[in-house]
């Protein structure tokens, strides 16, 4: 399949993959075109995810390509933030999804399972076999889950009894198994668990009333004496320490997505202009307009350049908290000024999911403020330059 670069790749940042990476982002780019996009406005309205997106999409190798028990060829960070820019242009939830089952429970099983672990979920959970979910997040505990978690675990013999609640759990009205996080009740320290979540005592129920990511099934889970064996305790998951090394990489895979989510924005914002007809001459001639779409665009230059960067740096090896932090901050920022030009451009036709902004300028919203708020990720790279932390 022939790879064409994105118009809105305004400095050629996709020159830096390799001819195998290139093909898989255009079969990627082509199934979102012609699977994805002609449903993605009609879900989101029915607040309901196209689960049989799930395994052709999953068949495209997208949750292989980091870890190296599932990886299909060599490949790098950047190549993967592009990819999840691909989803996120056509649809941020469809990206959030591949995010959850890739990023955060692969991830977490990567980074805090044993090898034994990893050998029996990765694949599973690459092939679309088993389906994740990540409860970390709490009712009364969100920014400050480092300190406030409060789902307990207490060890039994050979089992763990898990009890608490989570909420905002991305994929959990469907997931097979969710990753839990709880303080152990012995010694205060956060432990991670696979769930199966056909285990007694556990339920989720549908957050409803969203006003962004809506195809996004987010839920509250219940944990009432949950029994887990101790074969599924992340063997490598003994403090917050451990749990903050997954949410380091996902992070700056939401800088990606924010990116793709402003690319999405903007491209259709341009189409857009270059229709409409005012004035006797289509929009696109106009020098207000002209204007909005300049600053589209170097901010979506701006934060490419970014995520690239941090993303060099993960493959180096010298990626920290600060840059993924300081990449998540900037990039989501600028996709909410991006976003909100884009369905300024279309006037009274931007509210409206018939010309796409309206959902990208929905969306944009959960973005902002999930994997830690703009202000958290400030204080993380405040603490960076400063050698002191203000977190309290």
């Amino acid at each position: 399949m022939i790879f064409e670069p994105l118009a809105s790749d305004f400095y050629g940042f996709e020159s830096l993959l390799t001819a195998p990476e290139q093909e898989a982002i255009a079969r990627l780019r082509a199934w979102a075109e012609t699977e994805a996009k002609p449903i993605v406005n009609e879900y989101w309205e029915r607040a309901e995810f196209p689960k049989h997106l799930i395994t052709p999409l999953l068949e495209l190798d997208v949750a292989r390509w980091a870890w190296p028990e599932t990886m299909p060829f060599e490949n790098s960070a950047v190549f993967r933030g592009l990819a999840s820019m691909e989803l996120s242009r056509i649809d941020a939830s469809i990206s959030t999804f591949v995010g959850v089952q890739d990023g955060l429970t692969m991830g977490s099983i990567s980074e805090c399972g044993s090898q034994e672990q990893q050998d029996e979920w990765l694949p599973k959970l690459a092939s679309g076999e088993v389906l994740g979910a990540f409860g970390l997040t709490e009712p009364q505990s969100g920014s400050d889950s480092a300190q406030g978690l409060r789902t307990t675990a207490t060890r039994d013999g050979d089992d763990w009894i898990l009890s608490g609640s989570k909420r905002w759990i991305g994929n959990a009205t469907f997931s097979d198994i969710t990753i839990i996080w709880a303080k152990d009740t012995a010694d205060g320290q956060v432990k991670g668990f696979i769930v199966p979540t056909d285990s007694p005592g556990y339920s989720a129920t549908k957050i409803e009333g969203k006003i962004s990511l809506r195809m996004v099934q987010n839920a509250d889970i219940t944990l009432e004496n949950v029994r887990v064996p101790e074969r599924l305790r992340l063997q490598h998951a003994n403090s917050f320490r451990d749990t903050a090394k997954v949410l380091r990489l996902t992070r700056a895979g939401v800088a990606w997505s924010s990116v793709g989510v402003a690319v999405g924005a903007y491209e259709a914002a341009v189409a857009y202009a270059k229709e409409r007809v005012q004035f006797g001459k289509p929009i696109a001639g106009h020098q207000l307009i002209q204007d909005l779409l300049s600053k589209c665009l170097g901010n979506i230059t701006a934060s490419m350049a970014m995520c690239v960067r941090v993303s060099q740096m993960l493959d180096e090896g010298t990626q920290r908290d600060e840059h993924s932090a300081l990449a998540k901050a900037f990039c989501t920022a600028r996709m909410r000024e991006t976003v909100a030009w884009a369905r300024e451009i279309m006037g009274g036709n931007g509210i409206v999911l018939d010309y796409h902004a309206a959902r990208f300028f929905a969306d944009a919203e959960a973005l902002y403020s999930y994997e830690g708020t703009r202000e958290m990720n400030a204080l993380i790279v405040g603490r960076a330059i400063t050698g002191t932390a203000a977190f309290v």
